[in-house]
């Protein structure tokens, strides 16, 4: 996981409510040759489940991204903090997301990458955590990311899962894409509140997830 912090420290980064089905049509001028490209074609992506402390029913959306190559999920309420007084639940928050993502017939994908972005305050002696795990349903393979976090930091911070996040779902085959994360911080010394989050109220506070496409 490489990271990308905005801000005067170090940094941190998902939600939703509803199972809920996208249409996404790959632009004429895809090039169905490059795995790295959408294919031709209806690619529909459906949220069949969403649970967990960081993403309670209607708490978060998924867009579309309109060429086809991923989607975007927002966040409203995905939100750890611990100190301060605060409930010692709400120190640590998870969202685990099934995602059905049907596509064109002599095609498969992977999740190439997966961008997380959000706001963080971790005075010093505070710590955070961001962990994702991703699994295909009925698979034994997995791939976990992790990345922690030192105060003092207060800003907005950046991360990225790149490839490989998830090897290529085998041709044929349609399976549940399982994705789990988490947030976690811990006041440790400080006498503050320590906090993070994945909540969207700017238009790039989001994660994206790109696909990277395959011919059978």
């Amino acid at each position: 996981m490489s990271r990308n912090l905005v801000g005067t420290g170090r940094g941190i980064g998902t939600a939703l409510g509803v199972a809920l089905a996208l249409c996404l049509v790959a632009p004429a001028h895809a090039a169905p040759v490059n795995p790295a490209g959408a294919p031709e074609g209806s690619i529909s992506v459906e949220v069949l489940a969403a649970n967990g402390s960081g993403c309670a029913p209607g708490t978060a959306r998924v867009v579309a991204q309109p060429d086809g190559s991923g989607f975007r999920i927002r966040y409203f309420d995905f939100v750890a903090s611990a100190g301060g007084g605060t409930d010692p639940a709400a120190s640590r928050r998870n969202c685990q997301l099934g995602v059905l993502v049907t596509v064109p017939a002599g095609w498969t994908f992977a999740v190439a990458t997966a961008d997380y972005r959000g706001r963080a305050a971790v005075p010093a002696g505070a710590a955070g955590l961001q962990r994702t795990n991703y699994y295909w349903q009925g698979s034994s393979d997995s791939s976990r990311t992790e990345e922690t976090f030192d105060g003092p930091y207060h800003g907005l911070w950046s991360t990225r899962d790149a490839a490989p996040v998830l090897s290529y779902l085998p041709c044929g085959q349609q399976r549940v894409l399982n994705i789990n994360t988490e947030l976690r911080v811990d006041a440790g010394t400080s006498a503050g509140i320590t906090t993070m989050s994945m909540t969207s109220t700017d238009a790039d506070i989001d994660t994206l997830f790109n696909l990277a496409w395959q011919r059978c």
